[in-house]
């Protein structure tokens, strides 16, 4: 019997089955059941929902729910779901049985044929297939009559096995190994044709609820794929994506418990904490197009800038070496050295001379040394910013100028500064290691992730994933970029985010141009932040409270 493809094709069958009465109703609740399953997105829910309407239109005592899947390269039967009216007690799970004609459910798996039988222990002789007494030995029930039926969709394909069991005379007698002939009766051939057919739709629904996971499945490996991306890229930010998501999610799960002030009126439900999730996850992805060597940049200069450098003060040093030695050579050649018979040189003025050459050079050399140490030191991403060197401001700007007018021979004799100007305005950067538009550079990313994001056909359900990440660099009062928009303009999800955000940064322990701060004190500048206006209050107060970092394995007592 060919499956029924759609509602119009049901409703002919039921045209001809029954009163205009009993016609009626049944067609309502197919309607029910058909609106009620098209609006179920968990596939237990939804199988439960269709063995559960599918006994309930044929009065069945009970019914079992089979699947078609591959496990370890085989197509076999998983068993999902059971009802059982006369045992409420009795447990049932998952398990697989092979796909053969051994089994009501195999045989009707294998060849598309529904089987109506009146009384399961007392099958024909010479049947391929045959009942499975276990169950009814395990748990002392009784099977009589049975209907099986392939659950097939709209092409035919096997999505699974419906099972019914004990068309009963009555909906409320409990079944027992001794009324059990009593009270049950046979499937008639019209409930067959109406139940295969919602067995049809039903098998319609489950196949939309696979692809509706397989899409999930897509989106996730995408999601996770494009993570491993950035963090191949930005080593340095290992791990931060994820950490924002827990975060993130974490603080939304606790406005949800919220019941008094402006945060009770918002909900999240599981499709908005997964979209929430995704965004965050991959809030940072434009990072893909910012340069490799920005995003791995450690210090105020590139590591080849301070090779560069390094290779200059060499030269220098050789310069001076060689200019030594050229007028050590000079003076021996215009002044022959004339020594005391006794070999005493220390009244010698010519040795004298030569030493003091020498000591020039020492000493210049040693001003070289200082002056690379002193770059070296200055190219840490803090050091203008640290103790040390606000002390010493006025050393410091006295060292840096005689750095500045410092000159040296280069191999084609002319002069050159040891330093350049761009490399020392690179130096003299007063917190951090990027240059304005360096820094400029990296906020890019940001626009960048947009751009990307937007052009992903998400589904409706997480269609606001763009916006949410675009905005996490944002702040309430407008100052933050790339857009500059205040609190109105700024997704409450956002907000959530930008407190991760802000929380990582400060607390994470792989970023080499900083030291991680201490739990206490991030959530003491996470309350600044908040007076100031730039991220949340209200969300602020409920992080700290909730001690919503503690999903990460942080406690209040942690420094650092």
């Amino acid at each position: 019997m060919t499956a029924f493809s759609s509602p119009s094709l049901l409703f002919d069958t039921l045209e001809s089955s029954f009163t205009d009465h009993g016609r009626v109703e049944l067609i309502e609740k197919l309607l029910s059941i058909g609106t009620a399953l098209s609006g179920i997105q968990d596939l237990q829910e939804l199988l439960h929902l269709i063995l559960s309407k599918s006994r309930e239109i044929t009065c069945s005592d009970a019914g079992s729910v089979f699947l078609v899947e591959k496990r370890d390269k085989k197509r076999c039967l998983v068993f999902k779901v059971a009802q059982n009216d006369s045992l409420p007690s009795a447990s049932f799970h998952e398990f697989t049985i092979p796909l053969t004609r051994k089994s009501l459910a195999g045989y009707v798996a294998l060849t598309g044929r529904s089987l109506n039988i009146p009384d399961a222990h007392n099958l024909l002789p010479g049947l391929p297939y045959q009942l499975d007494r276990n169950f009814d030995s395990d748990f002392n029930y009784r099977t009589c009559s049975v209907l099986v039926l392939p659950m097939q969709d709209m092409e035919g394909e096997l999505i699974g096995v419906l099972q019914l069991i004990n068309r009963k005379i009555q909906a409320d007698i409990p079944i027992t190994p001794d009324n059990a002939l009593e009270v049950t009766q046979p499937y008639s051939q019209e409930e067959e044709r109406i139940v295969r057919s919602l067995a049809s739709q039903a098998a319609i629904s489950i196949e939309r609820n696979n692809l509706q996971e397989n899409i999930e499945n897509l989106f996730e490996g995408f999601v996770r794929a494009s993570v491993q991306a950035i963090e191949a890229r930005d080593p340095t930010t290992s791990g931060h994506s994820e950490r924002v998501a827990d975060l993130t999610v974490q603080l939304a799960l606790e406005v949800n418990e919220v019941e008094t002030g402006r945060l009770r009126s918002q909900l999240f439900n599981d499709r908005k904490i997964q979209e929430l999730r995704y965004a965050s996850l991959l809030h940072d992805f434009g990072k893909i197009s910012v340069p490799e060597t920005l995003l791995n940049k450690r210090k105020k200069l590139y590591p080849e800038q301070l090779e560069v450098i390094r290779q200059r003060f060499a030269v220098a040093q050789r310069t001076l070496q060689m200019d030594c030695a050229e007028q050590k050579f000079k003076y021996l050649v215009e002044h022959p050295a004339h020594f005391h018979q006794s070999g005493d040189v220390e009244g010698c003025s010519h040795c004298r001379q030569l030493q003091e050459l020498e000591e020039q050079l020492q000493s210049a050399i040693a001003q070289l040394q200082r002056y690379l140490q002193f770059i070296e030191n200055m190219n840490e991403p803090e050091a203008v910013a640290t103790k040390r060197f606000q002390v010493l401001s006025d050393e410091l700007f006295v060292e840096l100028t005689a750095l500045a007018e410092y000159r040296y021979r280069d191999i084609d004799g002319t002069l050159k500064p040891l330093l350049t100007q761009e490399e020392m305005t690179q130096l003299m950067l007063p917190r951090g290691n990027l240059s304005p538009e360096e820094r400029k550079a990296i906020e890019a990313h940001v626009t960048h992730s947009y751009e990307f994001l937007k052009r992903i056909p998400w589904t409706r359900d997480l269609q606001d994933i763009p916006i949410i990440a675009y905005r996490h660099h944002e702040k309430l009062d407008g100052t933050g970029y790339p857009l500059g928009v205040t609190e109105e303009n700024i997704p409450i999800q956002t907000q959530m985010m930008m407190i991760a955000d802000v929380y990582d940064a400060l607390t994470a322990a792989d970023r080499p141009y900083k030291r991680p701060l201490g739990i206490g004190l991030t959530l003491r500048i996470l309350r600044e932040e908040a007076e100031k206006n730039k991220i949340k209050d209200d969300l602020v107060e409920l992080f700290i409270q909730r001690q919503v970092y503690q999903v990460l394995g942080h406690d209040f007592s942690q420094t650092g």
